[in-house]
């Protein structure tokens, strides 16, 4: 945090080139940490065919839609097609016409299958029911079905007896066969095959294994869990449990935008009449990992493709091993099941010629965009349909041609990319020469609230404007263009909730404009932080037109390359107690509070003493061993009991940790004989143990230590 505090601060006076860094799980050693995504990617539904693997996620209000990413090794993901370009209803709504809209709806969770030599993605469009898309190829064409029927948020078993069934429901879960030309479901074939009052929830992923009929599902009430149900028929009976609940890799629920329900709200309006209230950080709520498929790759090892509400990033995957126990697809590990773990070893999968590419850990967009090129890269996306006459790649830039709106929310033609995690630099530079009497052009945050730092252009006189709708505040400096070029910067601390405007006449120094603004996630357009280019006019005319270039995205956190502290000797810290960890003389781990090496009696003794101060030994693909200064080494004795965690000289005896990575070096350790994780209880006094089974949301329950 305090790395980024200092890049924040210089970020204001230094230019920032585009880093080729971005994140990727892949840890370049045989392992992966989760997110595997650190931006938006809800919903996801897993496919394998033969050795390669297909990843379908919603895309709600934006175009292109349905994304599908491709993968070799389930850890390093390409963006390889979107289902359609637009939607391809006439409705205003889907194309911000007329004060209509489609925020929080559109298509969203989608099935993805492989059946009768063709891809199938099957989704929902609120108010236009049931879509399946198929192709004989994934990179399409894709032709489209309307299918309609009350069927959402559904899960597509192509079953061995040739039917097509489609699960779906909350609560009460019912099984409905689909007509073989996706021309639509056979209705009077509907039945229910769940009842209300088994725990079930929603999301389903219905698979046939072995004979066996397994759905995953999901449910919200109390809190986030992951389900699962099995029978013998399609029709049931089911037999119910939860195959993992709790798994936050330590993070807390996001700030989530409300509105009062006396309070009748549209996209746009003055956002205080909602708030952003604080947090309970100990609080699981939905952060959780939760909804999603399971597959099996080609060793015959299963995992599990989850999401977890991310803060305002939104939703993101994650990437988790199942170990089977009793017939059921339990998350995690033996000896931990339910959990998993943040950092585990890559699928061990083969590999072929043409995708030897895959072995080089990579991101699965191109986040940066110069606008050289004939077409947009794959990761931008329009906001609602564009009016495809209104813009254009022209001479190496991005122009938009101003139409008229009231705010940022009902701009037409507003180009957007998710934002990326854990921290990051969005830069471009706006060229404002063509803005015309109310024209509006800049770098904004398309989310609920929205946001954005931008030039106005009110007769022939330019004002540079930062609003919030948040607080409802417009804050505006005049401004003196050389060649009418700006440069706009939106910097984000994704994992605190917070971002940043800051602009520069030059190119070298930046200025910051606006307060640092906390940022929501929200369920009113079902989506996180959007950056978006724009330009509208605000006074209802026609307008000019802006340009765009050299779209420019620096992530200060990708490179994890030192989070791990190889060659250096170091204090660990408990972030529940704030205190190092000490190898005391009697063969424990405790902490320093109360104890000091005999027999100094200065209070700062066990800061400098060789008993705080420990080394890692690189045992290969993460995992490490621990050893105290004094050449003793860390090893586990006895089963979870208070007390476990022993110093011995033996090397051969020392515990063997996979190294757990949580950033701005803060780690867990968990034992690769065990697979649960060292810790420290903050409350009883007791020494370190070995049976903490992970971190809880606001990693303050003992587990989660900082080296320093």
């Amino acid at each position: 945090m305090r790395r980024f505090l200092l890049l924040l601060l210089t970020s204001y006076l230094l230019p920032l080139t585009s880093s080729a860094q971005s994140w990727t799980a892949d840890n370049g050693n045989g392992t992966f940490t989760n997110p595997l995504f650190y931006d938006e990617f809800s919903d996801p539904d897993i496919l394998r065919v033969g050795d390669d693997y297909y990843l379908a996620g919603t895309t709600m209000h934006t175009v292109p839609g349905l994304v599908i990413l491709h993968s070799k090794d389930l850890v390093n993901w390409e963006n390889i097609s979107y289902c359609f370009d637009r939607f391809d209803f006439d409705d205003d709504a889907f194309s911000l016409k007329n004060h209509k809209e489609i925020y929080g709806q559109g298509i969203w969770a989608p099935a993805i299958r492989y059946a009768n030599g063709q891809f199938y993605v099957f989704s929902n469009i609120n108010g236009k029911g049931l879509q399946c898309y198929t192709s004989k190829d994934i990179r399409g064409p894709w032709k489209h079905h309307n299918m309609k029927g009350r069927i959402y948020d559904l899960s597509v078993l192509f079953d061995d007896d040739g039917k097509i069934y489609a699960i779906h429901g909350y609560g009460e879960v019912k099984c409905t066969e689909l007509k073989p030309d996706m021309s639509g479901p056979i209705e009077e074939t509907e039945r229910t095959i769940i009842p209300e009052g088994n725990a079930v929830g929603e999301g389903h992923h219905m698979y046939k294994i072995n004979g066996m009929y397994y759905l995953i599902s999901t449910d919200y009430r109390p809190n986030g869990r992951t389900l699962c149900s099995r029978s013998k028929s399609i029709w049931g009976p089911y037999e119910t449990i939860t195959i993992t609940a709790d798994e936050t890799f330590g993070y807390h629920q996001a700030p989530l935008t409300q509105i009062p329900k006396d309070v009748k709200y549209r996209i746009g309006e003055d956002g205080t009449k909602f708030g952003i209230p604080e947090v309970d950080v100990d609080a699981t709520a939905c952060t959780n990992i939760h909804q999603g498929g399971i597959v099996e790759d080609q060793s015959g090892q299963w995992w599990a493709l989850l999401m977890m509400d991310f803060h305002s990033i939104g939703r993101t995957v994650t990437l988790a091993p199942i170990t089977w126990k009793d017939g059921w697809p339990m998350l995690g590990l033996e000896g931990n099941l339910g959990r998993a773990p943040r950092t585990w070893f890559k699928p061990n999968v083969p590999f072929v010629a043409v995708a030897q590419q895959q072995t080089v850990p990579h991101a699965p967009y191109q986040r940066s965009e110069d606008f050289n090129g004939k077409q947009l890269g794959r990761i931008w996306q329009w906001n609602h349909n564009p009016d495809d006459s209104k813009w254009a790649l022209k001479d190496g830039r991005l122009r938009l041609q101003s139409m008229p709106a009231e705010q940022l929310m009902w701009a037409r033609n507003s180009l957007t990319q998710r934002v990326i995690g854990p921290t990051s630099i969005a830069t471009v530079e706006l060229y404002a020469k063509g803005l015309k009497d109310g024209d509006v052009a800049g770098l904004g945050n398309i989310n609920v609230p929205c946001s954005w730092i931008g030039v106005v252009k009110d007769g022939n006189k330019l004002t540079l404007r930062c609003f919030e709708q948040a607080i409802n505040d417009t804050i505006s400096v005049p401004i003196d263009l050389v060649d009418g070029k700006i440069w706009l910067r939106m910097i984000g601390d994704y994992d605190k909730d917070s971002a940043q405007y800051a602009y520069s006449t030059d190119g070298n120094s930046y200025q910051p404009l606006g307060r640092k603004m906390p940022l929501s996630y929200q369920l009113i357009s079902f989506q996180g932080s959007r950056h978006a280019l724009f330009c509208f006019n605000h006074k209802d005319k026609k307008g000019g037109y802006a340009e765009f270039d050299n779209f420019t995205m620096v992530e200060p956190m990708a490179d994890r390359s030192k989070n791990i502290p190889y060659g250096k000797t170091f204090r660990i810290i408990n972030l529940a107690t704030g205190k190092p960890a000490i190898a005391l003389e009697h063969g424990m781990l405790h902490d320093t509070d109360g104890f000091r090496p005999a027999p100094s009696s200065d209070k700062n003794a066990e800061v400098t003493s060789d008993l705080t101060r420990f080394r890692i030994i690189d045992k290969g693909q993460g995992k490490v061993i621990l050893q105290c200064e004094d050449g003793r080494y860390i090893y586990c004795a006895g089963f979870g009991i208070a007390g476990d965690v022993r110093l011995t000289t033996d090397e051969s005896k020392a515990e063997v940790f996979l190294w757990q990575d949580y950033l701005n070096q803060e780690f867990m350790l968990m034992s690769m004989r065990t697979h649960k994780y060292i810790g420290k209880s903050p409350t009883t006094g007791s020494p370190y143990s070995m049976d903490f089974v992970g971190a809880d949301p606001a990693r303050r329950n003992g587990a989660v230590l900082r080296w320093e």
